[in-house]
């Protein structure tokens, strides 16, 4: 059984030393600003190419984070810092932004690309999607299921699996919440991390009662005692979470997760210390289990006092090299000749060198004592596997020669390992762009089929439907406009129930399916429908559009996070813009909610949570399958139509709107009215940074 990878956090040199000597594989680490941890990086004097030698003198690998989303003006930067990766030879770059993949794609076809776990990737149609595209690997999204994972293994590309460290509340890639707030995007490398902050649901506001004030903050994850199981399911990289944490944290975590994944007993005492360095309330498998109840937690006083009293003795687990890297010796003597001592390692580097001639003497040397003093390679990564000695009879050396020899055949090894190995950069890549005539229709998105009301019809263009709406219904509205079904953006282990949903509303007349992930455009078009992309692909390119239209996109919604003035670009595509509705902030697996009042009672449409200042964020719940934390007022351009810039369709997103208001709210966009009391108007203007 292929014993997966194990990936270490690293965010500076002394987090670098601790992981190289706990037994990590590979690091992964980021650099500029284009990487989701933009001000956890700070190796001090030492360079990507430091890092790089480093790395692969010990046999680890190295995998660079370029996975923000990047503007269209920014992609000539982005793309320096990729050329610069592939100058040092990196082994891989985890990349959320698919125009900015493709763009390194053509470039540099050598370089290996990792879809980041922002890509929201969480089935098996979404794997060989990305596989499609170019990506070698996946990293998953943290909420699967153990059976989710297994589906998704084996799918044109490695997995790459989170199996320790902290959890996100939504969906990595899924989560607009500090950038709505505050304008610092999670998308962008700087999350301010408002899910840590105090929420309380709705029902329990202003009633005191324990872990409440942590309705969207979960425990740790940990999967110590499971990756066995995941080297079962065929799993490729087991991957620690903590690019902020401390190198005491990295130690910990990867001394614990070697010995389990080398089979050993992890001690209890290593196992607490892992729980005392950081925790938030403890550890959870919720998710991996499938049992996600008492998932929720938060960094309490006494877990801060824990670890603050287990870091120095921490230190003390990479005070010595892990000497990981497998060597064979062959020593040769003969009279009169220089001693010669080749060292060859598994990767293929062979490296001669020569040293003192032997002696004669009645006591030669045997082949023990030369295996005793060329044995010593502690305190350096190597240790010796197979040794062969051609020596002549009657031929001895000092211990003292046999140890010059060891030391300058493995410095010449380490030499020979240290140099970089630069990754053709072939060209500069050419950046799609070109623009068309814009149709300015207007599209409709209900969370509910009731809300369509023979108003509707006459003023929309287009109206998307929940996909579960009774085919008979979608049949009657097909016959007055064109209508199509929303594919739920979480796909938990869906797909079968999908496939057969999308063919039902094919038949009874609906022409596309809204597309919030990457893994429901092969649905769409599988069913025959017009994948129609959702905001929640991020489009904030025209190289991301066009991955996308390679995959059979027809039209895509740009991501909330640009502005008016950044959509003013040649697409090459149709595109529109979300123009109506509480736009969601997050997509959630673990409905904060449901935790502690369960789901009696709740339409999908009742629940809601308050923050420490009584703003009230609705709940939208999708039949018990996602939960979307939805803004607390809704986007308003009604008034400002003028500001927009040219677009295909302007999509209004309706969430607990009667249907009077659906249709007094798209009358007043096509025709004019008066502003709603409470309003917001999102990134449009201000952006994010």
């Amino acid at each position: 059984m292929p014993r997966p990878e194990l990936l270490a956090p690293v965010a500076s040199a002394e987090m670098l030393t601790a992981a190289l000597r706990t037994g990590a594989d590979a690091v992964y680490l980021g650099i500029g600003k284009f990487n989701a941890r933009q001000h956890a990086n700070d190796f001090g004097s030492m360079t990507l190419a430091d890092v790089v030698r480093e790395c692969h003198l010990r046999g680890v690998a190295v995998h660079l984070a370029l996975n923000t989303l990047v503007r269209q003006e920014e992609m000539t930067a982005a793309l320096a810092t990729a050329k610069e990766a592939c100058a040092c030879g990196v082994d891989a770059l985890i990349v959320q932004d698919l125009g900015l993949a493709a763009a390194i794609r053509e470039a540099a076809p050598e370089m290996t690309l990792h879809a980041s776990t922002q890509c929201s990737c969480h089935t098996p149609a979404g794997v060989r999607a990305l596989a499609a595209l170019g990506f070698a690997r996946v990293v998953l999204s943290r909420e699967l299921s153990k059976e989710e994972i297994a589906a998704c293994v084996g799918q044109g590309a490695e997995t790459e699996v989170f199996i320790h460290g902290a959890l996100c509340m939504s969906v990595s890639g899924q989560c607009y919440f500090s950038a709505m707030l505050g304008s610092r995007s999670g998308n962008r490398g700087l999350c301010a991390q408002t899910c840590r902050l105090p929420f309380t649901p709705a029902e329990s506001a202003g009633r005191a009662c324990e872990g409440q004030h942590a309705a969207l903050s979960l425990k740790d994850l940990s999967l110590l005692h499971r990756v066995t199981e995941l080297a079962e399911l065929g799993v490729d990289s087991c991957k620690i979470e903590g690019r902020r944490k401390r190198p005491e944290y990295v130690a910990a975590a990867c001394t614990a997760y070697r010995m389990a994944l080398d089979g050993e007993n992890v001690p209890e005492t290593l196992k607490n210390d892992l729980q005392s360095v950081f925790s938030r309330s403890g550890f959870t498998d919720g998710y991996y289990c499938g049992n996600r109840k008492e998932m929720f937690g938060t960094r309490r006083k006494e877990d801060v006092t824990a670890g603050s009293g287990v870091h120095s003795g921490l230190q003390s687990l990479y005070r010595n090299e892990f000497s990981r890297v497998p060597v064979r010796f062959a020593l040769t003597l003969a009279e009169g000749q220089p001693s010669l001592l080749t060292v060859t390692d598994a990767d293929g580097h062979t490296v001669t060198v020569t040293g003192d001639v032997p002696q004669i003497s009645d006591r030669p040397m045997s082949a023990d004592r030369v295996g005793q003093q060329l044995g010593k390679t502690g305190g350096t990564p190597y240790r010796l596997t197979d040794l062969t000695a051609d020596i002549e009879e009657g031929l001895t050396l000092p211990s003292s020669a046999l140890n010059a020899l060891r030391r300058a055949a493995l410095a010449a090894l380490s030499e020979e390992r240290s140099k970089l190995r630069p990754i053709t950069w072939r060209c500069e890549p050419t950046l799609p762009a070109a623009d068309r005539p814009r149709k300015g229709e207007w599209w409709l998105r209900l969370s509910d089929a009731s809300q369509m009301t023979a108003a509707v019809t006459a003023l929309a263009d287009r109206v998307f439907f929940p996909l579960d709406t009774d085919p008979l219904l979608l049949g009657k509205w097909s016959q007055q406009l064109p209508v199509g079904v929303e594919i739920p953006r979480a796909l938990w282990g869906m797909e079968d129930t999908v496939r057969r949903r999308l063919a039902e509303a094919k038949s009874a007349g609906a022409t596309c399916a809204l597309c919030g992930n990457i893994g429901a455009i092969p649905l769409a078009v599988e069913a025959g429908l017009q994948p129609i992309g959702g905001f929640g692909l991020n489009v904030t390119n025209t190289g991301t559009l066009a991955a996308y239209q390679r995959l059979g996109l027809a039209a895509a919604t740009l991501s909330q996070e640009l502005t008016w003035t950044q959509m003013r670009q040649p697409w090459d595509g149709e595109i529109g813009a979300l123009v109506y509705g509480r736009q969601p902030l997050m997509l959630v697996r673990n409905c904060p909610r449901r935790e502690t009042r369960g789901c009696d009672g709740c339409d999908g449409h009742t629940g809601a949570l308050v923050d420490r200042l009584g703003v009230r964020f609705p709940l939208e719940c999708t039949r018990k399958t996602q939960v979307e934390v939805l803004n607390s007022a809704p986007l308003w351009w009604a008034d400002k139509l003028p500001e927009l810039p040219p677009l295909d369709f302007r999509l209004l997103h309706f969430t607990d709107e009667t249907p009077a208001e659906v249709a007094q709210i798209l009358h007043t966009y096509r025709e004019g009215g008066p502003n709603p009391p409470q309003i917001t108007r999102g990134l449009y203007r201000r952006g994010v940074e």
